[in-house]
Parts: structure tokens; sequence; C-alpha cells
């Protein structure tokens, strides 16, 4: 018997989503993507999601039974739990343990990304940028040898940095942030996993077209850094 068909509800400038997407990749899973405008969410999307949020995962059995996933962490155990291929955590608990809680380190992160490229003035600005330098500092100091956080498996924590590091690649072509300046380890980091044909899918050629927009809609001060 058939396992369930897979659908990621998505919407194109979600990291969580991108980390969902990346893990079912590397598991080689297929999978199919339903975007949804969160600006006008449909009332279907609505009624499955109880925070309002992307990702979603429905899980439709073969009977045609469906359950819904939310949340990118649930979705991720999941999948690792469920999805045959190269796991994604490590098999020993207190490491296991260890990469989670990294995992919650890199949607701090985010937060502070958010803050960052929505920042109107050039105070809000540079206490996001001050975060965000402090908080890669610390990830220097946590890296092995590479190419990948915990050495040449690829794990749900660099699942989960793919799409960090993308925004960088959208902000450093406006103007030099600075933030990954005297962290080869972490630019490394970056360098490899910008190379990993699973972090490549997880979004469309017109992700950086749409970041720029989304930057232009906040009036962000990193555009009028550059101009």
């Amino acid at each position: 018997m058939s396992g369930p068909h897979l659908t990621l509800v998505s919407h194109a400038l979600c990291p969580y989503v991108q980390r969902a997407a990346i893990a079912l990749s590397e598991k080689g899973v297929a999978f199919d993507r339903r975007e949804v405008d969160l600006s006008q969410k449909p009332d279907w999307f609505s009624a499955i999601s109880p925070l309002g949020k992307v990702p979603l995962l429905l899980v439709t059995e073969p009977d045609g039974t469906q359950a819904v996933l939310f949340e990118s962490a649930v979705i991720c155990e999941y999948i690792e739990e469920t999805q045959r291929g190269t796991p994604l955590h490590p098999s020993d608990p207190l490491t296991r343990a260890r990469h989670r809680g990294w995992i919650e380190f890199g949607s701090s992160i985010l937060a502070d990304l958010w803050g960052f490229e929505t920042a109107r003035d050039i105070a809000t600005y540079e206490a996001k940028r001050g975060a965000l330098v402090d908080k890669f500092a610390r990830f220097e100091a946590e890296l092995s040898e590479g190419p990948f956080f915990a050495g040449d498996r690829f794990s749900l924590v660099d699942a989960v940095f793919g799409p960090i590091f993308r925004y960088f690649d959208v902000f450093d072509a406006i103007a030099p942030t600075g933030v990954l300046d005297g962290l080869p380890r972490v630019r490394a980091w970056r360098q490899e996993l910008a190379e990993r044909p699973s972090v490549k899918a997880a979004v469309t050629a017109e992700y950086p077209a749409r970041l720029m927009a989304f930057l232009e809609k906040h009036e962000a001060w990193l555009l009028r850094r550059a101009a």
C-alpha cells in the first residue's frame, strides 16, 4: 500500500516553509505545494490553520482521510520520523536534544531578522543588526570544521539556516550589512548551504524580487542606506 500524499501549504517568502521543503527534499519525498496569500487568507486556509500561519502539511491517507499538521518544528519532526532516507537528526539522544536547541536558536535569529528587514530608522536597524552580530558570533564558536553544522552530515539545523542565509544573499546585494564579517566558519557554512540542491529548490526564481518588494513595502532602512 502506498503511503500518504503530502501537500505543503506555503508562502513564497516564509523561511519556516522553506525548512519543511528542505527536509522533504533531503528525504527524497514527493510532495505538492499550495501557495496562499497571507494578506488575503482564503476561507479554506483559515478553516484548517489554527494559528493562521504557514507552513501547513496536509497528510492525505490512501483512504482519503486527511490530517493537518501545523508549526514547522512539528512538521519536520514528522518528516524525520515517518520518511525513509538519510536521518536528519542525530541518533544519540543528548546530541539530538542539543540540535533541537540550536533549531530554536535559529528561530530567534529569524525574529531578529524580521525586525532588521522592517526597520524604518537607523536606531532600530542598528539595534537589530547588533543582535544578529552577537548571535552569529555565538554560532561561530559552536560550529565544527564543517561543511555542515555537525560535520559531514546534513541535519535539520542546516535546514533551518539555509533560509536564514538566503536573506543575506538579497541584503548584501543592496548594501553590505557586516553581520557575518569576521566569522569564517559561519561564512563557509553559508556558502556550502547555498550550493545545496534542497536549499536552492526551496524557493522559486522570483524570491529575490519578492523580498525586494517586501522591503519596499515596509520602507526598509536598508534600502535607504543603499540610496
